[in-house]
């Protein structure tokens, strides 16, 4: 029975924080229908401008929580949340292409909703998932590389008895848990640390269970987890 558990060390930090998890099991990931997914990307991609008001992109206060969030544990020079990342794509006026049908609907629901959204391929996991501080000496090796790339102590990391398995929070992913048109077991999960924003984050996490349901089938669970709910069965 593998465990998703936050531990203390990351709720010292961020008291208000929560995070939604959707679970996956039995999914079709497998690409069917490429267009079907560009079109939902291309209308997310429009969506996602409201967030983009100040011409002064740092200033807007979709960047702005999540820079101040950033500062609170040591990170690596340059590192941004994965919903920034994003929205400067699309403030360059570049499009986010397709991968694979649930990297896809995650994406778009970051994009429509300003919220960063990630996932992993469960039956990669070894042992229990957590998210907490780094020691520094956990294995990650990013998407795109080869060689360890391990955090830095005082980092906060989602990780397992393996290694870590996306850095600085939300910043970069491991590619030995990604999500590919293989996967079948599925952890994907909303991260909220504007309480301002509670609504749109309840809205996401539906939504992001919705699509999954409706495109690719399976058994799917959605839970919420915060300060006194720190953990959750997910296989």
């Amino acid at each position: 029975m593998k465990k998703f558990v936050i531990e203390d060390s990351f709720w010292s930090l961020f008291p208000q924080a929560k995070i939604g998890v959707i679970t996956c099991h039995g999914i079709d990931n497998t690409i069917k229908d490429s267009d079907q997914y560009r079109k939902m990307i291309s209308s997310a991609e429009e969506e996602a401008l409201k967030y983009l008001q100040d011409a002064k992109f740092s200033n807007n206060t979709v960047i702005k929580v999540w820079r101040e969030a950033f500062q609170k544990f040591k990170t690596k020079k340059g590192a941004r949340s994965s919903i920034e990342a994003l929205l400067k794509r699309i403030d360059k006026g570049n499009h986010i292409g397709t991968i694979n049908p649930l990297v896809d609907i995650y994406n778009t629901i970051s994009l429509k909703y300003g919220l960063p959204c990630g996932g992993e391929d469960i039956d990669k996991f070894v042992g229990d998932i957590s998210l907490t501080i780094a020691v520094g000496d956990e294995e990650f090796i990013p998407l795109g590389k080869d060689e360890n790339s391990p955090p830095y102590e005082g980092e906060i990391v989602y990780k397992d008895d393996k290694g870590a398995i996306c850095r600085c929070w939300n910043w970069r992913e491991a590619v030995r848990t990604m999500l590919t048109e293989n996967t079948v077991n599925a952890f994907l999960c909303i991260e909220l640390v504007d309480e301002s924003r509670l609504m749109d984050f309840e809205n996401a996490l539906k939504e992001l269970w919705k699509l999954v349901q409706d495109n690719l089938g399976g058994r799917i669970k959605m839970s919420i987890l915060d300060i006194d709910n720190k953990e959750i069965v997910v296989d």
